[in-house]
């Protein structure tokens, strides 16, 4: 069996969810333009928008960008956020 060291990094995912006049969803994240999704329904643009930050950081770290969202959660905020886990 290969053992491999695993980092785990959780990251706030800050979310604006807008109700589409034809039905669905579009989920942005507030602190990262280039993230966001859509969905029939609120958890499935929420599923579809974690994986599309999950793919993000991912190039982002392969490309040694700046990701732009917080690693710690913050208490008291009155904002939707989601955590995204990635392993690296």
């Amino acid at each position: 069996m290969l053992k491999r060291n695993v980092k785990i990094s959780e990251y706030e995912l800050p979310l604006k969810i807008e109700p589409q006049k034809k039905g669905g969803y579009v989920v942005v994240c507030t602190k990262w333009s280039d993230c966001y999704a859509q969905g029939d329904s609120i958890d499935e643009a929420i599923l579809e928008v974690t994986a599309v930050a999950q793919s993000l950081i991912e190039l982002y770290e392969e490309e040694g960008l700046k990701i732009p969202l917080k690693l710690q959660n913050r208490k008291g905020k009155s904002s939707l956020t989601v955590p995204v886990i990635v392993a690296s």
